[in-house]
């Protein structure tokens, strides 16, 4: 059986954060690069607005 994957309240990585970086400045979606870190989108964007980083809008 597989384990039950929680990323509740945990801090960000610097890898984690160098990744957002990355694919926010490639212009993927809010959806796309939250799923990709594996946080929910409210924690990406929450992130992003803390570090000055624009995401595109959901197409």
């Amino acid at each position: 059986m597989a384990e039950k994957f929680e990323r509740h309240r945990q801090p960000w990585r610097q890898d984690e954060v160098q990744k957002l970086h990355t694919l926010a400045k490639k212009g993927m979606a809010l959806k796309a690069i939250a799923k990709a870190l594996t946080r929910s989108e409210e924690s990406v964007k929450d992130r992003a607005k803390a570090d000055g980083l624009s995401i595109a809008k959901l197409r």
